[in-house]
């Protein structure tokens, strides 16, 4: 997975990723997506790439449970969300939608880097600088969630069956 990173501030709430005011757009996703992060960064939703990268600080989806809001990011074709740390619901709704949310030092990544992500090996590679950034390997049942593209195919594929 290789992308450029869109840099973020510290504390990003679901409200930003997933603005309020188009809450009525929430049975229509590709419209809503269209919004996503425009609160934080006008220009994301309209120059995001398939691959990029969401590159956050501290307590990332911070706020009310907004489900859509990874499902958004998701959507615009974002290969992961890297934070510093996460709102545990948001985190835990990326993983089960299928969005790799990872926790690694993103102090060290600037706007418009390009990354790659290794979730197998637990880094990410700044190919711009040259160096590599490791996080905390994910349990093996969060990998395998997000191998099948979330908990529901993993449920369909496995049933209700946890890895150890």
């Amino acid at each position: 997975m290789s992308g450029r990173a869109w840099k973020f501030k510290d504390n990003i709430s679901t409200d930003e990723i997933c603005p309020g005011r188009y809450m009525s757009l929430r049975s229509n996703l590709p419209e809503l997506a269209k919004h996503t992060l425009e609160d934080a960064r006008k220009e994301f939703p309209l120059e995001v790439r398939k691959g990029d990268f969401v590159v956050g600080g501290k307590n990332f989806g911070m706020g009310s449970s907004r489900e859509h809001a990874p499902i958004i990011i998701k959507m615009c074709g974002v290969r992961a969300v890297l934070a510093q740390s996460f709102a545990r619901i948001f985190y835990r709704n990326s993983i089960n939608i299928g969005l790799p949310a990872i926790i690694c030092d993103t102090s060290l990544i600037s706007e418009g880097d390009e990354l790659e992500l290794d979730l197998g090996k637990s880094y990410v590679t700044n190919l711009t600088k040259g160096t590599e950034i490791l996080f905390p390997k994910m349990s093996k049942t969060m990998e395998a969630i997000l191998q099948e593209g979330g908990l529901i195919p993993y449920v369909e594929k496995y049933g209700d069956l946890l890895l150890a």
